[in-house]
């Protein structure tokens, strides 16, 4: 009797949460952008094959004074990425430009809506935008591949 009184009371506890709108428990984190950076004919990551290295990256951004942008290069399992997470986590546009070696790669423009919705807050992109490069979106894993010629 005491096991069907401990696991009622555990299930009261919780459908009571479960119906609880406390805002506090809901966060979504916007979305990260990545990015890898390949040879336009060949398809081979320029970091993989030795063209650019990760320490030669520069991320600026356009619209506060070349103010250099925080960036996670990874290199996991030779994956050779790009990782922005910074962006959208407020409302704004980001301008960014993103030079490796000296040679600018290609432009990055965002604009990024965080609403909220449901008890949960959440990003919404109105416009994400790369000039300068052609590039293509896996839609599987959301990775941006730049072509580089």
């Amino acid at each position: 009797m005491k096991k069907v009184n401990l696991i009622l009371i555990l299930f009261t506890i919780i459908f009571q949460s479960c119906g609880n709108k406390d805002c506090d428990e809901c966060f979504t984190p916007p979305q990260s952008f990545q990015f890898e950076i390949v040879n336009k004919i060949s398809g081979e990551n320029l970091f993989t094959n030795g063209t650019y290295q990760s320490e030669n990256i520069e991320i600026t951004n356009n619209l506060n004074n070349n103010e250099s942008i925080e960036f996670t290069f990874i290199s996991e399992d030779n994956n050779n990425l790009i990782e922005m997470s910074s962006i959208g986590w407020k409302t704004g546009v980001t301008d960014l430009k993103i030079n490796i070696s000296g040679n600018h790669i290609f432009d990055l423009y965002v604009d990024a809506e965080r609403k909220m919705g449901d008890c949960c807050s959440y990003t919404e992109y109105n416009e994400i935008t790369i000039g300068e490069s052609e590039f293509e979106l896996d839609s599987q894993n959301g990775i941006y591949k730049i072509l580089v010629e």
